[in-house]
């Protein structure tokens, strides 16, 4: 079908040459970039913000990300003149304590969906097209990972997610950021591989799988790419 076809015509493309055949292809579309901030994310919003200067660029404030994260975020916001929006969720960090304990450590696939899930599959209703940092190589949970996916929403929307560096390994995203002069969050140099929610990540158990060090190793997905409904027609 088209996203299939187009998927594949990407497939052996540049993630410039990628993303100039998806802009050509949703010309007056309305488009997003989903970022953590970690090394991919960056290198996306780099090649994002010389085609769409005002990308909104949707940052999932969970209240429980590492104090130099949030740091690194404001700084680079600033210095790309990017144009951050945190996604929030329905309850505060308290409130959320307050209300069910800390589920991070007794439910954190519910934390997860509360903090994370649910939030951005509101935040992406505006949009058509969603461009992630997401790599084959991340996880075994992503190795049949899409340059283009259709992506549907709760409400039955339906959007492209957009992963155009899919096919890249780990070297060339820091071969790119490296010669392009993108600065990176401090846990790099401490050995993570994963930045997520800090109460949830650790130094990776396995180093053929960086997000092994996330959830104590219960699972490796929060549920946004594995567990959201997708479909491709």
């Amino acid at each position: 079908m088209e996203v299939d076809r187009i998927a594949h015509e990407l497939e052996s493309l540049a993630p410039e040459q990628a993303l100039e055949t998806v802009l050509t292809l949703n010309q007056s579309a309305r488009h997003c970039l989903t970022s953590s901030f970690q090394a991919e994310d960056m290198v996306v919003a780099h090649l994002l913000k010389q085609r769409i200067p005002d990308l909104p660029v949707l940052f999932l404030d969970t209240g429980y990300h590492f104090p130099q994260t949030y740091e690194y975020r404001d700084r680079m916001t600033r210095e790309w003149s990017l144009n951050l929006v945190n996604v929030l969720p329905a309850q505060t960090v308290a409130e959320q304590e307050s209300a069910f304990g800390i589920l991070y450590q007794n439910e954190p696939t519910r934390c997860c969906q509360l903090r994370k899930v649910e939030p951005l599959m509101r935040a992406l209703e505006p949009y058509d097209v969603w461009f992630t940092g997401l790599r084959r190589e991340q996880s075994p949970t992503r190795k049949n990972l899409k340059k283009v996916e259709l992506h549907r929403l709760p409400t039955g929307k339906n959007l492209w997610k957009v992963s155009l560096l899919a096919h890249w390994n780990w070297e060339q995203v820091w071969q790119y950021a490296d010669a392009n002069g993108i600065p990176y969050l401090p846990q790099y140099d401490d050995g993570y591989l994963s930045i997520g929610c800090q109460p949830c990540t650790a130094l990776p158990s396995d180093p053929n799988n960086p997000r092994s060090g996330r959830w104590s190793g219960t699972k490796l997905e929060c549920g946004i790419h594995t567990f959201s409904t997708q479909v491709e027609k």
